[in-house]
């Protein structure tokens, strides 16, 4: 059989598959010998003198079995596996959530105790919805700079 390394190569460039998955029957090897340029190539491709073979598709249930495993016994999850901080490995989003209700519950309380009248509430809660206050603390001292609450 002869070499039809060249054909093969540029038939599998064309239809974007490794040159293992081009196969050139015998019946059409004197065909496909003479073609030396792409365009024959394709046309020969198109007529299906030479044979795309798809793709074989691989598994991945071993893989997912595998995972699912090491995630229930809770491997790679422990001190020696994490890098960065605790709120790296934390959903922005969630923290997010955690800490703007803190800051509402400690927001409430105050207007609840009369620290601060509902139109200062109003105003500090659509601050803390806007970003603009970072934790509990940062709303303490922006009240302590207001005058609101004595500083320590």
């Amino acid at each position: 059989m002869p070499e039809l390394y060249l054909q093969k190569r540029l038939a599998a460039d064309i239809a974007k598959v490794g040159i293992n998955n081009v196969k050139i029957p015998p019946e059409n090897i004197d065909e496909v010998k003479e073609a030396l340029t792409r365009a024959d190539i394709a046309r020969l491709i198109k007529e299906g003198k030479i044979i795309i073979e798809k793709e074989k598709e691989r598994s991945n249930s071993k893989v997912k079995e595998r995972r699912k495993a090491r995630r229930v016994k809770g491997e790679g999850r422990r001190h020696g596996s994490r890098k960065g901080k605790k709120t790296a490995r934390f959903d922005e989003h969630e923290a997010w959530v955690n800490r703007i209700r803190k800051i509402r519950k400690y927001l409430k309380w105050l207007r609840d105790h009369e620290v601060i009248d509902s139109h200062l509430y109003r105003q500090l809660y659509i601050r803390a919805k806007g970003g603009s206050f970072k934790s509990i603390s940062d709303v303490r001292s922006v009240l302590i700079q207001m005058g609101k609450l004595k500083g320590e």
